[in-house]
């Protein structure tokens, strides 16, 4: 059984009403991950999005490598870095420079994408997506080797190609696919990495784990996360409803960006639950522990800072769950199984 994980996730959103600059909101940022490393966060972990008027982040090494220089425990990954937005020999070498910063505390999650802005931004169609992806999924996996190799795709081409620093993590930063279909969830398993679903369990979860069993692979072997918030709290209806209006405006925008590509939109079924758990010490800790036995989930990021939202207003939240939920939820799964 793989050790629990749990940490948070950011994407810099900052609503143009915020009345705060990104600068001064990447600093407060920057000062709350050095808190959080200090009291017992696992991971931080990004996502990515372009062209959003409110900043959404599009850029996460940078982050990551300024955020490592400062901490010494969490773990830096995303959910999700948009693979067809990336050079895969470029990603691989930023992931080289941040996982020899950071100590080997690096992962990567990545996903195709699919708002219809972001192609039509960086100059290609959608349809180029699904190559770009399984492309650049065997072009990393190659570069992670450390051994020098060359690449005839129908996207890249490469020759005599070796990455260098060199990789601090042997075989490379671990590496996440993400799945909303039941296409990714096969790419996940054809590619044997750990997992990252989303949508519909009978659309992602099911059939990754379907594709596993199928071939003889367990899927307690493989790490599993996801996104899903925890807000930590004695008196929920005091603190709830801000919290609520910034997830409203935070989803506001994925509604958008499925409707516009027609993707997922309108579907129905049983979800991978990533609605907020909210309640106190004792009410998260129920949630999480069935959460985490449903799905054999690994990994669990919190926003930290919901859209709009400043640090100190999640701080007491973050507290409790980093010094009394994750201690005892771990320590009681562990009572469970043991090995």
């Amino acid at each position: 059984m793989h050790e629990l994980r749990i940490g948070v996730s950011y994407d810099f959103r900052n609503p143009v009403d915020s009345g705060v600059s990104d600068a001064h909101l990447y600093a407060e940022i920057l000062e709350q991950v050095k808190w959080l490393d200090q009291i017992g966060a696992d991971m931080v972990w990004f996502t990515e999005h372009h062209f959003v008027a409110d900043g959404y982040l599009p850029s996460w090494v940078p982050v990551a490598g300024a955020m490592a220089a400062v901490t010494e425990h969490v773990r830096f990954g995303t959910d999700i870095c948009l693979m067809p937005f990336n050079h895969p020999i470029r990603l691989a070498e930023d992931l080289a420079v941040l996982d020899n910063i950071s100590g080997g505390r690096v992962d990567i999650g990545l996903g195709m994408g699919y708002a219809p802005h972001e192609f039509r931004g960086f100059g290609f169609p959608p349809s180029r997506r699904v190559s770009l992806m399984n492309e650049g999924i065997e072009v990393l996996q190659r570069c992670f080797t450390g051994e020098r190799f060359s690449y005839h795709g129908k996207r890249y081409q490469f020759e005599d190609v070796i990455i260098k620093p060199g990789y601090v993590q042997e075989g490379g930063p671990p590496l996440w696919l993400a799945s909303m279909s039941e296409a990714g969830a096969l790419r996940a398993a054809h590619y044997d990495t750990n997992f990252l679903p989303q949508g519909l369990r009978k659309e992602s979860f099911d059939p990754w784990v379907d594709a596993l069993e199928s071939s003889n692979r367990k899927t307690s072997d493989k790490r599993v996360g996801i996104i899903r918030s925890i807000l930590v709290t004695e008196d929920k209806f005091a603190d709830w409803p801000v919290i609520r209006a910034a997830e409203k405006y935070r989803m506001e925008l994925y509604k958008r960006f499925f409707q516009e590509s027609g993707e997922g939109f309108g579907q129905t079924g049983e979800p991978v639950p990533q609605t907020w758990i909210v309640g106190d010490v004792e009410h998260c800790i129920a949630e999480l522990k069935f959460f985490i036995s449903d799905f054999g989930i690994t990994d669990i990021v919190t926003m930290a800072v919901p859209p709009g939202l400043r640090t100190n207003q999640m701080g007491d939240s973050l507290q409790l769950l980093f010094t009394e939920v994750v201690p005892r939820l771990k320590s009681e799964l562990k009572r469970l199984d043991p090995n």
